[in-house]
């Protein structure tokens, strides 16, 4: 059968965060022909990921082909023109391979920490993000008063005081810039990325019918501002695939002890959100999206369940690419 999708991954081991590790299994997916690999941005709890952008730093020197990806690289928490550098650099290290997702951050003690007030978020997303753009684009970008901008939304952007700007570099390889996907779970983050006419990144831990809801809401944003919905529909979600019933039934009992979803509605399950089950099964939740959703690229993202043998999880992998490429 076949899909023709864009099959990326996230690394499904994070116990030792060291190059070593991070870069083999890179490389392993990279081999089986998966098409990129994901890193998330989390903060402050025992297993965070703080920087991103340095983990795959370390992926690029190691792989040749691979797309480089991040699903919520917090733009409320970064100096505009810093993170303009920091992302043209990967780019140039990978040649090319970045995407580049991007988020508000949702928890308000993680906010409050970097001192962002949690109800400007969006306005601080917005503008961080239109000034990366304008110094990939090589204009002059001063940020003079954009802070006392973003901290008082009455103050008029003609009150500012302007200075003459920067130009950074170095420039992205891509042009005009890395691809931007948004990622939003709520319905004014969903509106802002339709408005910006930027692929919407979902949570793994949503419904299909909540998804449908989502796209629904996103593309009805895009066409009210005008902006063509963009053409890629991404999707992650916690896949498993095995023939082994035993163990299928296993995963299914200790994904659902240990994950607590609230996305999910009182009449939904794990089967809703996650596809644990044998090829066939699997391969009908992933035609059932592509004709429901129209989504076009998928990350198979980490089972957050301890005990499994990294042979079986390659060998999830590895059935999941034969499903998708066959």
């Amino acid at each position: 059968m076949g899909f023709d999708i864009h099959l990326g991954l996230t690394p499904w081991e994070f116990g030792k965060l060291d190059a070593r590790s991070l870069c083999s299994q890179a490389q392993w997916a990279e081999a089986q022909g998966f098409e990129s690999l994901w890193l998330p941005e989390n903060h402050f709890g025992e297993n965070a990921l703080p920087d991103p952008l340095t983990m795959l730093a370390a992926v690029a020197g190691a792989t040749e082909r691979i797309k480089l990806g991040t699903t919520s690289y917090l733009l409320t928490l970064r100096n505009p023109l810093q993170a303009a550098e920091q992302v043209a650099v990967l780019d140039n290290l990978s040649g090319g391979r970045l995407i580049l997702g991007v988020g508000r951050g949702y928890a308000p003690d993680m906010l409050k920490a970097f001192h962002v007030p949690p109800s400007q978020k969006r306005r601080i997303f917005a503008w961080t993000l239109e000034t990366m753009q304008a110094a990939w684009a090589g204009e002059k970008v001063s940020l003079s008063g954009k802070s006392e901008l973003v901290e008082n939304p009455s103050q008029s952007a003609a009150d500012t005081p302007q200075e003459e700007g920067v130009q950074v570099f170095p420039q992205p390889v891509q042009k005009p810039h890395p691809p931007l996907w948004v990622a939003a779970f709520g319905p004014k983050a969903l509106a802002q990325a339709g408005r910006l006419g930027l692929p919407y990144l979902c949570s793994p831990m949503e419904s299909l019918g909540k998804l449908k809801d989502n796209y629904a809401a996103h593309r009805q944003a895009s066409m009210d501002a005008g902006v063509s919905p963009p053409e890629v529909v991404p999707l992650m979600r916690s896949v498993f695939i095995s023939e082994d019933t035993s163990l299928l039934s296993q995963v299914r009992e200790l994904l659902a002890q240990r994950s607590d979803n609230p996305r999910v509605m009182p009449d939904e399950d794990l089967d809703d959100w996650a596809w644990i089950g044998t090829r066939d099964q699997v391969t009908a939740r992933l035609a059932e999206y592509v004709e429901e959703l129209g989504m076009t690229h998928l990350v198979a993202t980490r089972l957050r369940v301890p005990g499994l043998a990294t042979e079986d999880l390659q060998a999830s992998l590895v059935s999941l690419m034969d499903i998708v490429r066959s």
